[in-house]
C-alpha cells in the first residue's frame, strides 16, 4: 500500500479526509511534546495565560529526542506511550491542536475529543527512533528548555511515515484492525 503525501500544517478539510488505517508521509513542521511538557501548556491555559506555542491547526509529536550524533539533525526520535498525555490532551485539543502522533490506545475522553474537535491520532513505529530520525530535517527548542529532552522542539520533517489509528468519526484502528483480522482468518 502506498503512502499518502501529506504537508503539514493541515488544514480542518485535509485532517477530516483521513480514514484509520491510511498510511501517510508527513511532510513540515511539526512540534515534540511529552507529558512534562504537556503538563505546562495544561497550567499555562488554566491559568488565563497564553501558550508559548501556538496550537493552533498543529501537530504534536510526543517523543523527547535523543541527543544528535556528530553531523546528524537528531538522535533517535521514537514515539512515546499516548496514554501519558490523556489527562491534558482534551483541553488542548480545545485550543487548536489537530493532530497527535504517537503509540498506544486513547482514552474514552481523549476518543471522545477528537470527534468533537474534528482531530486525528496518528501512529508512529515504536522501536524505530533511529530510523524515523533519518525523516528530521531541523530541530529547535522553542519552549521549556530546562526540560532538557522533554522540551518542545520544532521539527522539520520529510515523509515522515504515520499510520491514520484514530480519526475524526472516531474509528479506532485499535478495534478495527484485529477485528478484521479475525474475518480475514
Amino acid at each position: 500500500m502506498e503512502r499518502r503525501q501529506i504537508q503539514l500544517p493541515l488544514s480542518e478539510q485535509a485532517v477530516r479526509s483521513l480514514k484509520a488505517g491510511e498510511l501517510l508521509a508527513l511532510s513540515g513542521p511539526l512540534y515534540t511534546a511529552r507529558d512534562a511538557a504537556h503538563k505546562r501548556l495544561t497550567e499555562t491555559l488554566q491559568q488565563g495565560l497564553p501558550l508559548t506555542v501556538d496550537l493552533q491547526g498543529q501537530t504534536i509529536y510526543y517523543a523527547g529526542p535523543c541527543p544528535a550524533p556528530p553531523g546528524q539533525v537528531i538522535g533517535s526520535v521514537g514515539p512515546t506511550t499516548s496514554g501519558r498525555m490523556d489527562a491534558y490532551t482534551p483541553l488542548l485539543l480545545q485550543h487548536g491542536l489537530r493532530v497527535m502522533i504517537g503509540k498506544g490506545q486513547r482514552s474514552p475522553d481523549v476518543i471522545a475529543a477528537i470527534q468533537s474537535y474534528g482531530a486525528v491520532y496518528l501512529g508512529a513505529t515504536g522501536g524505530a527512533g533511529a530510523l524515523l530520525a533519518r525523516h528530521v530535517r531541523s530541530s529547535e527548542v522553542i519552549a521549556y528548555p530546562d526540560l532538557g529532552p522533554e522540551a518542545i522542539r520544532r521539527l522539520v520533517v520529510v515523509d515522515f511515515p504515520v499510520i491514520v489509528l484514530i480519526d475524526t468519526k472516531g474509528s479506532n484502528l485499535y478495534l478495527s484492525g484485529p477485528a478484521q483480522y479475525r474475518r480475514d482468518r
